[in-house]
């Protein structure tokens, strides 16, 4: 069951990546960043239920975190490169 939905993660991480490397605009590419982040996030867990190991639901919510400032910070890079220009 756990090695299905890590399969399954890692098809959408692919999806994702390609979106990535091909999105026509600057926010396309953010927000695919964005979903491997939040990917990563439930590969964690999954990991964790996988063996038993319930601490990495703190790893995980500590990535989360991460990933929302990383994401904010660079759209408000982003935006302000905008709006200057």
């Amino acid at each position: 069951m756990y090695a299905a939905v890590a399969i399954a993660l890692f098809m959408t991480f692919a999806l994702a990546l390609i979106r990535a490397i091909a999105g026509p605009s600057v926010f396309d590419r953010v927000l695919s960043l964005n979903v491997i982040g939040t990917k990563t996030i439930l590969l964690i867990a999954v990991l964790g239920f996988a063996t038993d190991r319930y601490d990495f639901i703190d790893i995980a919510l500590v990535y989360a975190v991460l990933n929302l400032i990383g994401t904010v910070a660079m759209l408000r890079y982003l935006v302000g490169d905008k709006e200057r220009s």
